[in-house]
């Protein structure tokens, strides 16, 4: 018999350390506790489990293992449910008897395998009987007499206004057999993810209730709309799970089985092409104080009208509560994601560059706070209190202006910085390094040229690339040329510096053999103009490949090398960026040699945690030497087997720099990838040797910071570079109360050297709302900034925090916020319905798919190298990048509108959308893949392939073949527009259906139940109520 037991942990209505638990009864919350957090570093991570209940001791998403049941669990199925309909309100116990050491049961469902009972026949009765009424017990908001018997619970909740929320009612699904399975009393069992296939329904599922229906749009299945505004509560999307209708158990009894239809769930898919629906191609203005911008997956028009377009900051909720013991209480994280470079299409309009001349910025006497919107001019506009922290302060006489007769000055709308949300500042000599003008930033690259890099034909590939690449640097717009110098150098267990002066007829080498103590051997010639030097620098790239064709020499150095490229930029005097080749663990005699740590055994162990960070500490301080110098390290990485890149990645990391990973790198089927990734980095907008300060107006501060970035004190975000891709999560904490007239602002400050070499200031600002009512808060959170916070406070704190520790804090706050939702701000109802805010439906499907994700899965078969790069990754992502990063875009391709020019919506990422006869695109932002069922028309097959079947497809095809059909041409407009939005360039995979790389594509598939052992959405969501009832209870 399977153990699969889902053991609970202590009671939530207790605190426990680490988890920040609400005091008994759910009322006021420990003064102790930590929202967004992972708890306090003085306190234990684990509580001791109370007498009589056992805590779990797997780590979520791990499989249990099998074997036999503990003594006193599998009684649970007879002796913890009363039968019949009266038991519709009532919990199922947790275990009297406290379970032994080794039952490891799973925090929450895992995706393992279910032993077989030694007597199906009667287990699988009591496992009905005890289904159903497990099931009718947790009924979702059933509007049925189970619902008036289990009304009871309901009383003592506050009559508050309802909320737009999801109530739902489960829809029963197609008749199956029911699983052999011995569940113990909570959740759901483990099998729920095998539902009855849905052809031919894509992506239905919850409607917006939020969004008005569309003229001659049907609402979803089973769904009336509801209101929108504040208003009686509709009986409108309920969800209740089997066994909640009238006669349900009866039902039940016999072998055929209902399950849970997956369609009655919220799906984000349905969330995004509602949004799409109602705000997509529409103008957005950013007029309003705290609204909520369309979501990231909307294409629409942006329009600056006083606070910074949603590109460059997005939050995690645009109403903060005006209390910390509110914040507390509802556990929403308040932050900041801030992309203070992001691309700005071309049909919106560029920041302005305001120059004050030699008085530069103006700026508040007290706070520093730049001016900005929120300045309120008076005295006739001889003074101004400022937004931030209401000093009043003079106006120069330079900057004086009337004012009109509403206040305001009569140059509000001539002047950038008093009418949008963002801009620009020419900064002057005191923003500036020893008060001196920066030179232009210079770009080095360095060429790892061991044995296995010439033998691949990488190095030659990287040589020809850079002579066309070396004209595409970029440059300011009115400029013809880039002002950004280049330099070379070449390394294996030496460095090999390369003189390119102009006036030279050959380059010159000049080798650094001694490592330990690296020196630059030139300063003239090293650094140069490449359209000055062009044949002198061409003349070097032909050489390089030839100079180390007979190399045998297989070790190599790596902490030299960046430390090389940073004494260069320091000797002239500028910052810059390296560009880095390197391909294997560096293992030869200098600073920075590593050794192979990579330890299975580790996993899942309280020492798991020291595979993320580095093995050695001079990595530590050459990445506070290249930020303090403003060098930035960009890695392009191709190992083939493990190279340690929680070290080698670090210095990456902390400069703000681009990690960049090829396993097993192939010249033909991996060059189109690799080079596409080095031209857009090369090309991308940066802003150099930058800094960036968070202000905000009183009752609330800047906390933690997360991104690839540098702190040296609490409130410098250091970067030696920082691109259009990159993004620092901000969180916010009260220091006093908030007002709701003033509402809360945050002005974010980033000083930076410009392409061209001009010190400038970008100022971002952006004002919310406060409220003293929850349900405000829930109204205006956006999920997205919600995971991506999540996900990188969980990526951080899994360098000082055993996996499962964090786990199970992503898990405990999930359920904090939904039944501080469920107790303050939803209409009185039944415990056991499951209510979920409109704005955070889907929260529990993409905090699923965190969970699941290979960071946070410690598994042997996934390697440490792959966990540390998505890591790193991550954290400095940007909101529409972590949003498609875990939950992956599914595209059917196979009935296309060949005439019109609209990608197809997605589906749900879930084995059930796909069918026999279709082909699917999915795309996660790193992986792309072309899924194709055995029964794919065979004119698709034609047209994308020019093979006449699916036999003859070859699997080991990366890129689809050019041709000059409709189809092809369709498909390949269809990856180019999703390659388009993202930072890395997804390699194409070419999936045939029950062939073996499906495998691979299955992990992607995050609905469905992990075979890594993370359970499934319905699983997950069943976990979830369950732990909202304890809390409630």
């Amino acid at each position: 018999m399977s153990q699969q037991g889902y053991v609970t942990a202590p009671p939530f209505s207790q605190s426990q350390p680490r988890m920040g638990g609400f005091s008994a009864g759910f009322g006021p919350p420990n003064s102790s506790l930590h929202y967004g957090h992972y708890g306090d570093p003085n306190s234990s991570h684990a509580a001791a489990p109370q007498p009589g209940l056992s805590k779990s001791t797997v780590p979520l998403g791990s499989s249990a293992p099998l074997g036999p049941l503990p003594p006193g669990t599998h009684q649970v199925s007879q002796n913890n449910f009363q039968s019949g309909p009266s038991a519709a309100g009532q919990q199922p116990h947790r275990f009297q008897s406290p379970l032994p050491p080794n039952n490891t049961g799973p925090s929450y469902p895992p995706g393992s395998h279910q032993s077989q009972p030694a007597s199906p026949n009667t287990v699988s009765t009591s496992c009905t009987t005890q289904l159903a009424n497990q099931l009718n017990s947790m009924q979702i908001n059933s509007y049925g007499p189970g619902a008036i018997q289990s009304s009871h619970t309901s009383s003592g909740h506050p009559q508050q206004l309802p909320l737009m929320q999801h109530q739902m009612t489960l829809q029963p699904g197609p008749q199956i057999p029911p699983p052999a399975n011995n569940f113990s009393g909570l959740c759901a069992q483990s099998s729920l993810s095998s539902i009855a296939r849905q052809d031919g329904i894509p992506g239905s599922g919850l409607p917006n209730p939020n969004l008005q229906q569309l003229p001659g749009q049907t609402p979803g299945p089973g769904y009336h709309p509801q209101q929108a505004n504040y208003g009686p509560q509709m009986a409108g999307s309920q969800l209740s799970y089997p066994g909640a209708f009238p006669g349900g158990p009866a039902q039940l009894s016999g072998p055929p089985q209902k399950k849970l239809d997956p369609d009655s769930i919220p799906s984000p898919i349905q969330v995004i092409e509602n949004d799409k629906a109602s705000r997509g191609g529409q103008m957005y203005a950013t007029n309003t104080r705290g609204q909520v911008p369309p979501l990231v997956t909307t294409d629409c028009l942006i329009q600056d009208q006083g606070h910074a377009s949603p590109r460059y900051i997005r939050c995690t909720t645009y109403c903060f509560p005006s209390s910390s013991d509110m914040a507390k209480q509802a556990r929403i994280p308040l932050a900041a994601v801030i992309q203070p470079f992001a691309i700005v299409p071309s049909n919106e309009t560029p920041l302005y560059v305001v120059n004050h001349g030699e008085t530069g910025p103006i700026r508040c006497n007290r706070c520093k706070a730049y001016m900005c919107p929120f300045m309120q001019f008076i005295e006739g506009g001889r003074r101004y209190q400022c937004g931030f922290c209401n000093c009043i302060n003079e106006v120069p006489p330079f900057f004086f202006q009337h004012l009109d007769h509403i206040g305001r000055r009569v140059d509000h709308y001539e002047r950038p910085e008093l009418s949008l949300g963002s801009y620009e500042y020419v900064a002057t000599l005191d923003y500036c390094r020893n008060n001196k003008p920066p030179n232009p930033p210079a770009y080095i690259f360095m060429i790892d040229v061991s044995y296995r890099n010439i033998n691949s034909g990488l190095v030659k590939l990287i040589c020809d690339e850079l002579k066309t690449l070396l004209d595409k640097l970029p440059r300011e717009e009115q400029e013809e040329s880039s002002a950004i110098r280049v330099g070379f150098v070449t390394y294996n267990k030496v460095l090999h510096f390369f003189n390119v002066k102009s006036n030279l007829a050959q380059p010159q080498m000049m080798v650094v053999s001694d490592v330990g103590e690296v020196f630059v051997p030139l300063l003239d010639g090293f650094l140069v103009n490449f359209q000055e030097s062009r044949s002198v620098v061409n003349n070097l790239l032909d050489q390089i490949p030839e100079m180390f064709a007979d190399t045998n020499e297989s070790e190599t150095i790596f902490a030299p090398v960046i430390q090389a490229g940073m004494e260069a930029l320091k000797a002239a005097e500028c910052a810059g960026k390296l560009f880095i080749f390197h391909s294997s663990l560096p293992t030869a005699e200098a600073p920075g040699k590593l050794r192979n740590r990579d330890d299975k055994k580790l996993l899942s162990t309280d020492k798991e945690k020291t595979l993320f960070q580095p093995q050695v500490n001079s990595y530590e301080s050459l990445a506070r030497d290249c930020v303090a110098n403003g060098c930035c390290v960009n890695l392009f990485l191709f190992p083939n087997q493990y190279v340690d890149i929680a070290s080698l990645g670090l210095v990456t990391m902390y400069t703000g720099g681009t990690l960049y990973k090829y396993n097993n790198f192939q010249l033909n089927s991996d060059s189109p990838q690799f080079l596409t990734d080095l031209r857009r980095d090369i090309e991308k907008k940066t802003g150099f040797d930058a800094i960036m300060r968070v202000r905000t107006s009183t009752g609330f501060r800047a906390t933690d910071f997360f991104g690839a970035i540098y702190m040296n004190n609490t409130t410098d975000v250091e970067m030696a570079a920082v691109d259009c891709d990159k993004a620092v999560t901000v969180e916010f904490k009260h220091d006093d109360k908030l007002n709701e007239d003033s509402g809360a602002l945050i002005q974010c400050a980033v000083l930076y050297t410009s392409v061209s070499g001009q010190r400038r200031l970008r100022i971002h600002n952006i004002g919310l709302n406060c409220s003293t009512q929850l349900a405000d808060v829930y109204k205006t959170c956006e999920t997205d900034a919600l995971i991506n916070f999540f996900a990188k406070s969980a990526f951080k704190a899994i360098l000082s925090q055993p996996l499962k520790v964090v786990r199970e804090i992503l898990v405990s706050q999930t359920a904090h916020m939904l039944a501080c939702y469920r107790k303050n701000c939803a209409s009185p109802s039944a415990v056991s319905q499951l209510i979920l805010p409109d704005a955070m439906k889907v929260l529990p499907v993409y905090m699923n798919c965190l969970l699941k994700s290979t960071v946070l899965t410690g598994r042997p078969e996934i390697p440490t190298d792959e966990r540390a790069y998505h890591r790193q990754l991550v954290m400095s992502m940007g909101v529409a990048d972590t949003q498609l990063f875990f939950y992956p875009q599914l595209l059917p391709i196979h009935n296309l509108d060949l005439k019109s020019d609209a990608v197809p919506a997605a589906v749900r990422c879930s084995e059930e959308r796909l069918s026999e006869g279709g082909a699917f695109i999915l795309a996660n932002g790193l992986s792309m893949f072309l899924w194709l069922g055995v029964s794919t028309p065979p004119e698709l097959i034609q047209g994308l392939f020019n093979v006449p079947s699916f036999a003859h497809i070859s699997a080991e095809a990366t890129l689809l073949p050019d041709l000059a059909n409709p189809y092809s041409k369709k498909i390949k407009s269809i990856v180019e527009h999703i390659q388009s939005q993202k930072p890395y360039t997804m390699k194409l995979m070419i999936v045939k259906q029950r062939e073996q790389p499906e495998m691979l594509f299955r992990q992607f598939l995050v609905e469905d139940k992990s075979i890594h052992g993370g359970a499934s959405y319905v699983d997950f969501l069943c976990c979830v109520h369950k732990e909202i009832c304890q809390l409630l209870n």
